[in-house]
């Protein structure tokens, strides 16, 4: 399932990179493949994209749904797999936790306590 959520993947970003797909929504963007999650049986691709910069989201979710037939082939002449997986766009929102997780290491709670502290170091034995 791994091997071939990168092998589309790969495909996805090469054909998006390439500008193969004719859309002004798409043209106007710079959108990440982040990763994409397949089915167990392989008959399902979730893509999860990220345009740049977080904008236009839900424009660009709909150009690539609207191209989604298109990609399917594409996807199914580059790859070599028994059945052309369905494919479906997703927003990655992994970006939006690490961004919430880096903020809360950087606040000023966390680094107080990482701070090392007069009673936290080691006591020096006297009688050595």
């Amino acid at each position: 399932m791994l091997r071939v959520g990168e092998l589309i993947r790969h495909a996805v970003a090469q054909l998006l990179s390439r500008g193969q797909i004719s859309d002004p929504s798409l043209d106007a963007h710079v959108i990440t493949v982040s990763r994409v999650k397949m089915s167990p049986d392989l008959k399902l691709a979730t893509i999860y994209v990220m345009p740049l910069g977080g904008k236009d989201e839900p424009h660009v979710l709909a150009a690539l749904d609207r191209h989604r037939r298109y990609l399917r082939g594409e996807i199914a002449h580059q790859i070599n797999l028994k059945f052309a997986p369905e494919i479906r766009f997703r927003i990655d929102d992994s970006f939006d936790a690490v961004s919430r997780i880096d903020a809360i290491l950087n606040s000023e709670q966390v680094k107080r306590d990482l701070e090392p502290s007069d009673t936290d170091s080691p006591k020096s034995d006297a009688s050595s």
